[in-house]
């Protein structure tokens, strides 16, 4: 593995909170019913989590938050800097874009890029922010400028809603959340028309690998709208060139990924940094990758690799500590 450890690109934090800010944060967990009961739950604490990855051999995480307000969201992209600045070989930042508004989502991008070093090592993106899903064109002139950019953006879906049927949403709902954004993506032409935006969808890409053969078989028949005129090679050729994250959801999630975008195209993720990834799941998944890449006859360490390589400033401060 290269550099030290394993990167780690799906890892949450939060702002710090008094246990009171706690307490009210955990009932509006349970309110989605997201059954959390103490504050320490959703307390995060860099340093805590520099322990635990030193623990699970993680040598670098790559940090997230996507609050719904825009001020909010500015002030998770300061303060996530201000972390990375205190740790750099330890973590880096994926900017927060606000991406219910083209205007603002320029903007922060404008204004993150005038930190000094480190700078953010890529984007992240939410399937739906305030009711905006990616797909919408309102967002082609973001697009545009990131294709420009050849950026990197983890997509992370939507968990801010509840679920169905009782559930919270990050058991199940997220799934295919991922998958309906992603499927809506391809057919408004935005993986076609910005071909050099590198995305990466979070756990092993939701429910859109298990689906993309029906997409494959289904989606150029004659009672399939389809504006953008989409070939069956095209969506298979497209959905090939997405990324994919392992959180939480390697075990029976990444061999499907893998058969759609292929093992170069797998990053390990944990989920870290929220209420539903403890020690013991995150360890358990990370041993489910490895499990994976034995079974399907994929060289040890590939995803690990792959993480690194996708990400090459990062993997030079995580070197520049060795």
């Amino acid at each position: 593995m290269a550099p030290g450890g394993w990167l780690d690109v799906h890892a949450h934090f939060y702002f710090p909170a008094t246990d009171d800010e706690a307490k009210k944060l955990v009932q509006l967990f349970r309110d989605t019913n997201f059954m959390v009961s103490e504050p320490s739950e959703v307390q995060w604490d860099p340093e805590k989590i520099i322990a635990y990855n030193d623990s699970a051999g993680v040598q670098m995480q790559l940090l997230s938050y996507l609050p719904s307000q825009h001020e909010k969201l500015r002030a998770a992209n300061d303060y996530g800097h201000e972390v990375v600045k205190k740790h750099p070989s330890r973590f880096g930042l994926l900017t927060a874009l606000p991406t219910d508004d083209a205007d603002a989502c320029l903007a922060e991008i404008r204004r993150v890029k005038q930190f000094d070093d480190p700078k953010a090592d890529g984007y992240c993106a939410t399937t739906v922010y305030n009711d905006i899903p990616l797909s919408d064109p309102r967002l082609n002139t973001v697009w545009e400028h990131l294709n420009n950019e050849e950026a990197v953006i983890h997509v992370h879906p939507n968990a801010y809603n509840a679920g169905d049927y009782g559930k919270p949403g990050p058991l199940i709902d997220v799934a295919f959340d991922t998958a309906k954004v992603a499927t809506d993506m391809l057919y408004k032409g935005v993986f076609r028309r910005y071909p050099k935006i590198k995305w990466i969808f979070a756990h092993c890409g939701g429910a859109l690998p298990a689906l993309s053969g029906r997409l494959s078989l289904l989606g150029t028949e004659s009672w399939e709208p389809n504006p953008e005129g989409l070939t069956r090679e095209e969506i298979e050729t497209q959905l090939a060139n997405l990324f994919v994250d392992t959180a939480a959801t390697a075990k029976t999630g990444l061999a499907p990924a893998i058969k759609m975008v292929g093992a170069a195209h797998c990053l390990y993720g944990a989920d870290c940094g929220v209420p539903c990834s403890n020690a013991r799941i995150m360890n358990e998944n990370m041993k489910d990758v490895g499990a994976v890449e034995r079974e399907l006859g994929i060289e040890a360490g590939t995803i690990a690799r792959n993480t690194w390589e996708l990400f090459p400033t990062a993997a030079r401060r995580a070197e520049a500590s060795l």
